[in-house]
């Protein structure tokens, strides 16, 4: 997301006219495209997040074993960011997304063909670098339909990002009790190139800013994008456990079926949906500082019940409380790091998505290592004290209403 400040071409061309003159609900080819993409993704991940116990125990390995697994994941993803930013600033971000989604789409299926602890850390690298590489060659395309259509887009992508990830954990479950691990990820495999199959022809073509190698380089010696990645890192934290760890805790500690283990981070990601679909429309009524407090106390309470949640049930429903919390939080917070008084959009954004992802990419591997000492419940119960952090820097997410006003 390092090229968030990717520009277009000209503003007053077609397919821009035909978005000012759309009737509501209307929704462009290029839109369509990159919404599919951003659904392409949140499936793998879902897909992805089922996967964690039935590689656990094939391999016969511990909590803490499969923590660094979940950490060389992490590495992958964040070495593959800034590798992608500098290929977009080259290329732009359609070759990149639709490069980084074909590689992606057959990795789960290669993962589940490991034999072995030393392929699964090499294939893991591999899943989280294009992941990573994807997420910001998609979310550049999508900041980039943004300006060409004059309209705020972002948060409904991350809702279709949300989706992928439901059906990925949905229908992964039972595909995985009757068909088995390999059926499973050949499904999976398929399903992802059908999507990047009718999205493909239809990304929009961007061309990268003169200037952007040199805001690139540049760090920000202003404090307020890295406040703001604070609120950024201590939202998608908790989003990383759930999405790395719920299926396991219900499984191990609250004594779920595979089949419903993956429920409860089907339950976070189906209200986060449905939330990041109202997102634009909330922030607009009430501001952003405003939904963003709303939002942090409703996953606190969330995400606090499924860690002392006395059965699977309850379980579920925390997880669906913290996603309608969790939902806004982050894309409030890219919104306010795009928008910062005197600092390029690109900038802000790169600083705010690096440490977001830190947190949701590498931080749940450490909380692996924590869990095989004191258990998941105790980590799901703790974590809500990370929001109380983002409700003293809430404050900060005023500059997200400048999007609208811009």
């Amino acid at each position: 997301m390092m090229d968030h400040h990717t520009t277009t071409g000209a503003p007053d061309g077609p397919a821009h006219a035909a978005a000012e003159m759309a009737p509501r609900g209307y929704m462009p080819r290029i839109r369509l495209a990159v919404s599919l993409l951003f659904l392409m993704n949140g499936f793998m991940m879902g897909s992805w997040a089922l996967k964690i116990p039935v590689l656990k125990d094939r391999l016969g390995i511990s909590e803490g074993t499969l923590g660094l697994l979940i950490l060389t994941f992490g590495i992958g993803s964040l070495l593959m960011m800034p590798v992608a930013g500098g290929l977009i600033s080259r290329l732009g971000s359609r070759q990149i997304s639709n490069l980084m989604a074909a590689c992606l789409a057959p990795i789960l299926l290669l993962l589940s063909l490991v034999p072995g602890l030393p392929l699964a850390f090499v294939v893991l690298f591999l899943l989280g670098g294009f992941i990573g590489a994807m997420d910001v060659a998609m979310n550049a395309n999508a900041v980039a339909v943004e300006k060409r259509m004059r309209r705020a887009i972002m948060s409904s992508c991350h809702a279709y990002w949300s989706l992928g990830a439901l059906f990925g954990a949905a229908l992964g479950g039972p595909a995985l009790a009757h068909f088995g691990e390999v059926t499973h990820a050949v499904l999976v495999t398929i399903t992802g190139l059908a999507i990047l199959a009718v999205a493909w022809p239809m990304v929009m073509a961007d061309h990268p800013h003169p200037e952007a190698e040199k805001e690139k380089l540049a760090l920000p010696r202003s404090s307020l994008p890295w406040l703001i990645g604070i609120v950024a890192l201590f939202s998608m934290i908790p989003e990383g456990s759930v999405i790395d760890w719920s299926a396991l805790y219900m499984r191990n500690e609250l004594g779920a079926s595979v089949a419903l283990s993956g429920y409860g981070f089907a339950a976070f990601s189906a209200t986060m949906a449905i939330m990041r679909f109202a997102g634009d429309h909330v922030r607009d009524r009430f501001g952003a500082v405003r939904t963003l407090r709303v939002c942090t106390l409703l996953a606190l309470l969330g995400l606090a019940t499924a860690g002392l949640a006395p059965s699977p049930t309850v379980a579920i429903i925390g997880f669906a409380v913290a996603g309608i919390g969790i939902s806004n939080m982050v894309p409030i917070a890219f919104s306010a790091a795009g928008n910062l008084p005197g600092l390029a959009p690109g900038i802000g954004l790169s600083v705010v998505t690096f440490m977001g992802y830190s947190g949701i990419l590498v931080a749940p591997s450490l909380i692996g290592f924590i869990a095989e000492h004191v258990g998941f419940s105790l980590v799901f119960t703790s974590i809500p004290l990370l929001f109380l952090v983002v409700l003293l820097l809430s404050g900060h997410a005023v500059h997200a209403d400048a999007a609208k006003n811009g």
